[in-house]
């Protein structure tokens, strides 16, 4: 399909010009930007104020996406739409009339937890998931009414089929592959993923190393018969990409997001027994310029140009339609 977007359902890359011509090469037309991870409501509206001044720098690569629409916005003027989104439910802290107010400002995806324990839900590394909270269960109830998209990407099993129970709307786990390919603890069971998929949700595959099996070393041929064997078990009209791409990040910056300010120890988390940083990315994805390595990969894998193109941005496009809109009243 000639129009088919390229959309990559979650980076955290340290932004820059560079980055942002990368995009515009690389033909992405969205991408879903990590502007949380531990930081208040405060520090959030301080980050909008960053993006907000690159903007007005860079008008000709990138603007602030809001709807499905702006999506087809992008691809028509060869910008990049940038959609928000938190990994941790901290701006919204003990408040859930902040769920609208964010929503308001563009943020377009939010999890209920990162690795650890929320008041919302569990996070993957904790040793008891007890589910969703009674906080969680209004906070998804409400961000089903305004429009932001539930992410269980870092969440416990009990906690993320609890979600995709709770919630009216299918939720998504942006970026994560199968635990059945690759042991990670971040990457998802099969319970999960037919559990979410079922209800109409999204998987966004990640290139992140530690979610890959044999990590910087993995083949596009193993990663993309991944994708395949996800595509017969759950139907590809489910499936995306999110690629977790940190790109240009100091190692410094992993200890924040393990660490945040909860922990005076190094959490040193997704299987490393050294020091925390940054792995090194599989040679066939290195920056926003290698999609194309992707979806080349995705044809020799066997799928129809149809769905290389459903699952390089056309499902997350009818996902962004369908979910980024309050309910009607």
């Amino acid at each position: 399909m000639a129009d088919a977007p390229i959309i990559d359902c979650l980076q955290y890359a340290n932004w820059s010009e560079k980055i942002f011509h990368q995009l515009h090469d690389g033909g992405v037309d969205a991408v879903h930007v990590t502007i949380a991870y531990h930081e208040t409501f405060r520090e959030v509206v301080l980050n909008l104020e960053t993006w907000n001044r690159w903007f007005e720098q860079y008008p000709e690569l990138i603007f602030a996406g809001r709807s499905g629409d702006d999506v087809r916005r992008a691809r028509q003027e060869g910008r990049t739409a940038i959609f928000f989104g938190f990994q941790n439910p901290s701006p919204i802290e003990d408040d859930i009339g902040l769920i609208e107010i964010c929503h308001t400002l563009g943020i377009r995806f939010m999890q209920l937890t990162y690795n650890n324990q929320s008041l919302l839900a569990t996070g993957c590394y904790e040793d008891d998931d007890t589910g969703l909270t009674r906080f969680g269960k209004q906070a998804v109830a409400e961000m089903n009414r305004v429009g932001l998209v539930v992410d269980m990407s870092h969440s416990g099993k009990r906690s993320t089929l609890e979600a995709i129970d709770a919630s009216s709307r299918p939720i998504a786990i942006t970026h994560a592959n199968p635990h059945w390919w690759h042991p990670a603890l971040r990457n998802k069971c099969d319970e999960v993923l037919r559990a979410l998929t079922g209800a109409g949700g999204m998987l966004g595959f990640s290139v992140y190393p530690h979610h890959l099996k044999d990590g910087t070393a993995c083949t596009l041929s193993s990663f993309c018969e991944m994708v395949a064997e996800a595509a017969e078990r759950y139907g590809v009209e489910h499936l995306g990409i999110g690629t977790d791409l940190c790109q240009d990040q100091p190692d410094k910056i992993v200890e924040w997001m393990r660490n945040g300010r909860w922990s005076k120890q190094t959490d040193f988390g997704e299987g490393s027994a050294a020091a925390p940083g940054f792995p090194k990315q599989p040679d066939w994805f290195r920056d926003n310029r290698d999609f194309g390595t992707i979806a080349s990969g995705l044809q020799s894998a066997g799928f129809s140009s149809d769905d290389v193109d459903a699952i390089m941005g056309g499902n997350w496009l009818r996902f962004f339609d369908q979910s980024f809109k309050a309910e009607a009243s």
